[in-house]
């Protein structure tokens, strides 16, 4: 059997999630000859250096300018316009991907990001290809470039992305409830005053880690200098390394300060919350390690989406400034009901099989 796992590198969230199901397919799928592969590497230059670095210019500089493009895209009476002008644009930048698919005619296309079903509907529907295929929605809430014509299962996070997907007009029997797939390293137990000792931490303050993303974005410096006093800071600053070189020359008290990691399980598993940003695999990560979340700085459009599904579900901790994380987080560590309320939410929706589910399908 033939599978091809298909992502788009902008955005680390759709290449992690294609990385973690590759990798479990590798070990425990010998059955399956698995291919990992990213759309842009089979699409037209300018295209690709639109998708890497058209993204962060806007997120870092033209958030406006995101939030308008994400809401017109979305809006039901322009898609008439907007859905064929797009079609027409992605076919003609991914032709290779399209050759590509063609000559390989997999059994199975599982995508984790929105272009590549939208690349192969079109070649399902003019009988070029036979592939099932299968989307993995990475975020909890549903942008309408998700659907794509001849896809024939959609993977989502929640309850409440199924419902939206339904109100689009998807059928029921094509939604299966999964969760995102995160990596197996999430998934496992771990012994949090060991992980104190191993990053030279105290068992008994409370510890607060801040990470949002590649990016490094939000205001991270007044957030640690504010909480610093009362608890123990972990800080991951990613690729932002101007920050990190900023918050090591404060040396800021009950501060430890990361730099790009590889080992974001351990430090969710040291921690009583996170500060982080609302991407929805970050999200996922949070909810299958049972790590009560305080959402700062969403991007417009899909984090702000996320925000609203977490809120349906009760944890409602999105904070506005620095000052607010400070009260709130002050409010949780001091309020043992309302703790218990957000965990009991959190075990209700985390989803730690979501990868077995998914490739148990794959027959």
């Amino acid at each position: 059997m033939k599978v091809i796992i298909a992502y788009a590198s902008a955005g680390a969230g759709h290449l992690k999630a294609a990385e973690s199901l590759y990798k479990y397919l590798k070990v425990n799928r010998p059955d399956i000859e698995a291919k990992l592969v990213d759309i842009l590497d089979y699409s037209s230059g300018l295209f690709r250096f639109g998708y890497h670095s058209g993204y962060s210019f806007l997120v870092h500089h033209g958030l406006f300018l995101w939030a308008i493009a994400f809401y017109l895209t979305q809006v039901k009476f322009l898609r008439l316009l907007t859905r064929p002008l797009a079609k027409q644009f992605n076919l003609g930048n991914t032709r290779r991907f399209s050759e590509f698919l063609i000559k390989e005619n997999p059994d199975y296309l599982i995508s984790t990001h929105f272009l590549p079903p939208a690349i192969a509907g079109n070649l399902k529907s003019e009988a070029r290809i036979k592939s099932t295929l299968i989307t993995v929605i990475t975020d909890f809430g549903v942008h309408p470039y998700w659907l794509a014509p001849f896809t024939d299962l959609y993977y989502v996070a929640s309850e409440y992305t199924k419902g939206l997907l339904s109100k689009e007009g998807v059928r029921q029997e094509k939604i299966r409830v999964s969760g995102i797939p995160v990596d197996e390293r999430f998934l496992k137990e771990y012994d949090k005053n060991a992980l104190h000792s191993k990053f030279g931490l105290s068992n008994d303050k409370f510890t607060v880690l801040i990470s949002t993303g590649s990016f490094g974005m939000g205001p991270i410096e007044k957030t640690a200098s504010l909480l610093c006093d009362k608890m123990q800071i972990l800080v991951v600053c990613a690729n932002n390394k101007r920050l990190k070189v900023r918050l090591e020359k404060k040396g800021l008290a009950n501060t430890k300060v990361f730099g790009f990691v590889n080992n974001m399980e351990e430090l969710m598993a040291a921690s009583d919350v996170i500060i982080t940003k609302p991407g929805g695999l970050s999200i996922s990560e949070v909810l299958v390690m049972r790590l009560v979340p305080f959402f700062i700085s969403p991007i417009p459009g899909q984090e702000s989406g996320n925000v609203a599904a977490m809120k349906y579900y009760g944890i409602d901790t999105l904070v506005k400034s620095a000052v607010d994380i400070r009260e709130k987080i002050e409010r949780y560590r001091d309020n043992p009901e309302q703790a218990r309320r957000i965990k009991e939410s959190i075990e209700k929706i985390g989803k730690p099989n979501s990868i077995m589910e998914l490739c148990d399908a794959l027959r």
